[in-house]
This record gives C-alpha cells, structure tokens and sequence, in this order.
C-alpha cells in the first residue's frame, strides 16, 4: 500500500442533464475548474451506457466483460477524478445500476446518457504532495501495462 495525505479543497454540486453524457461532463468540469485530484458521489437516472462488470477469467492483466444497457436505469455512483498523464483529467466511476428488480454493479466506461438527471456531490483534494517533490503532482493516473489497467499512482 502507498498512501498521501492532504486536505479538502473546493466542494462542488452539479447537476447533468437529460441527454448529456456524464462522463463528458465530469471531465469538462475538471478540465474547466482545474480539478486535478477528488472523489465524488452521485445520484440520478442514466441510460445508454457501457459498463464492465469484471474480468472474464481471474488473469492478469484481466480480459473484461463488457455489458451494453440501452433501458433506464437508476444509479448510485462514487468515483475519483485524477489526471492521466499530466494532461487529461481521467474520470474512475464504479455504480450500482438498477431497474424494476434487476440490479448490476460495474465500471462505467465510454459513454453514459443522462436520463432526466443526475446530482453529483464532487470533493476536491488539495496539499496532497509528494514529500520527495513538493513540485509533482503526487496522485494521478498512469497506465499500467502489466496489470492491464490505468491505475491510481503515486
């Protein structure tokens, strides 16, 4: 395990529309407020989506199982924003989807359609820095090829 500490930053309430993709949203509000480390919950109603509901087989890196939900469906969500490599923000949203009484829980990836909307409660981290090099950033995402996954590094 690595840890940093740091403190809360700005607080933000958004709410996405119906028809706006969530993801893009997300990262639009990062990129445009400077947002470059926060987790965030959410509430609200989506449709349209991709999701990845875990590896086909327990192997490393994973081969994921990909759904496709077209239908409505409710959603609780919470998530981290970092940026990926210095340059885009990267957004890292894990979900309980749900509708009459079917329920998944996954990633959602790609694309995610708003249904009449959803509130997103965003918490900005700040002073989180490396002690080596107060002058990186000290949380961001990098891919790593091994594991097969864009994961938090620090």
């Amino acid at each position: 395990m690595e840890y940093r500490t740091g403190c809360i930053g700005r607080i933000f309430v958004a709410r996405i529309d119906h028809g706006e993709d969530l993801l893009a949203e997300l990262k639009g509000l990062a990129k445009l407020e400077d947002i470059r480390q926060a987790f965030f919950i959410l509430i609200g109603a989506v449709r349209d989506l991709c999701l990845v509901t875990g590896p086909k087989r327990d192997t490393v890196p994973p081969d994921p199982v990909w759904s496709s939900i077209t239908d409505v469906q409710e959603i609780v969500g919470v998530g981290n924003i970092l940026w990926q490599d210095g340059d885009l923000p990267a957004i890292h949203l894990h979900a309980a989807l749900g509708r009459d009484e079917a329920t998944r829980v996954g990633c959602l990836r790609e694309r995610v359609s708003v249904y009449l909307t959803v509130e997103a409660f965003i918490i900005e981290m700040t002073d989180v820095a490396d002690a080596a090099d107060a002058g990186t950033m000290a949380v961001e995402r990098i891919m790593n090829d091994a594991l097969g996954i864009a994961r938090m590094s620090m």
